[in-house]
């Protein structure tokens, strides 16, 4: 399992008065392969603007939301933990839900996938290289990489768990990732 992240959530009183309405581990927890790793879900919202009314929690146990936002138009905030390449080799592309891939992608790198997003990707503890069709770069902790709907992925060449915060925000399909490979939307 991941490390639990403290999810503080603001909402309002039956009077209309601001107040916290959950201070608690996040409960949306999906352990990875190997120990300490896994992603953690801290929001969804199924719009664009997002509601504020209500006090439910967005993101409840038991709920394996797909990679993208799970509605046209929302979004999703994710923590995800990567383990080391060290500790074996990286999850399948094909076991990611909502996300494109194709075998030719998926032969250099076996995560190697796409979303119909913009994505914030923030990298919090550890470094990760970011591997695209025709370049790579490495991450570390504070760096942001503003990923527009392009096939990628993570890559840890170190020795340590990388964390990093993902916000996604549902965008438009661009008509050759739609048309490369097949798509799997929750």
């Amino acid at each position: 399992m991941p490390k639990p992240i403290r999810r503080v959530v603001t909402g309002h009183t039956p009077e209309g008065r601001s107040t916290i309405v959950a201070d608690e581990p996040a409960p949306q927890v999906n352990p990875g392969e190997f120990p300490d790793t896994g992603s953690t879900v801290l929001w969804v919202t199924d719009r664009a603007p997002a509601s504020n009314a209500g006090n439910d929690d967005a993101a409840p146990a038991g709920v394996r939301n797909p990679v993208p936002p799970p509605w046209r138009g929302g979004s999703i905030l994710r923590v995800v933990d990567f383990a080391p390449n060290s500790r074996g080799a990286p999850a399948p592309a094909t076991g990611l839900a909502g996300a494109h891939s194709t075998p030719e992608r998926m032969a250099r790198h076996p995560g190697f996938h796409q979303t119909d997003t913009v994505d914030y990707a923030i990298v919090l503890e550890g470094e990760i290289w970011a591997l695209l069709d025709e370049a790579e770069t490495l991450l570390k902790p504070g760096d942001v990489l503003v990923q527009r709907g392009t096939f990628h992925a993570w890559d840890n060449r170190s020795e340590a768990v990388c964390r990093v915060l993902f916000v996604l925000i549902d965008a438009e399909p661009l008509a050759a990732a739609t048309t490369e490979g097949a798509t799997v939307r929750g």
